[in-house]
């Protein structure tokens, strides 16, 4: 998607990365990039179709919205990418169990791996047959009740609805928070 060269000028300069990195590219040069149909949204510099910059949507320069890392990409049905401060490596918020998974990648091989049969492998117990027909918007998840961390009936068998990726991430993290608790 493309991005304007202001909006991508203020994402490289509030992440103090070149375009010489891959995510200083993105940044730079799109607005974000929708990968597998849409299943997968990486964060870019942002645009109108694809309104959440990677500066904006982390609050870079105050307090941050994931307090691991940098957040750089989410997938259809609320699961979260973030790119970890310790370990220097790529972590998935999982939508099933609510707890962060190392992937032991960084970056550069994060997003290699993003366009291989391996992550759709990765992304294969959360899909139905008909996924693609109900891709939102690029600001947008499926909302899943019952949720997926609850109980163990295949996702095809719930209610799913498009939702605000701000209230998805809002709801995971209250979710998680209420389960460590107990």
């Amino acid at each position: 998607m493309p991005v304007s060269r202001e909006d991508g000028q203020r994402t490289l300069e509030s992440l103090q990365v070149s375009t010489r990195s891959p995510m200083g590219a993105l940044a730079f040069h799109t607005g974000g990039l929708l990968v597998d149909h849409g299943w997968l949204r990486i964060l870019g510099g942002g645009c109108d179709e694809f309104p959440r910059a990677l500066d904006r949507w982390n609050h870079v320069g105050a307090t941050p919205r994931c307090h691991h890392g940098l957040l750089i990409a989410d997938d259809l049905v609320g699961g979260f990418f973030a790119w970890f401060r310790e370990p220097r490596t790529i972590h998935y918020l999982a939508p099933d169990t609510l707890e962060w998974e190392d992937l032991g990648f960084g970056y550069t091989d994060w997003l290699r791996w993003t366009f291989t049969e391996a992550f759709r492998t990765f992304a294969s117990d959360f899909r139905w047959d008909g996924w693609e027909k109900e891709v939102p918007r690029a600001d947008q998840a499926l909302g899943i009740y019952p949720p997926l961390f609850t109980e163990k009936s295949h996702i095809s068998k719930r209610a799913r609805r498009a939702v605000p990726i701000d209230e998805v991430w809002l709801l995971i993290n209250q979710f998680a928070d209420q389960l460590r608790t107990e």
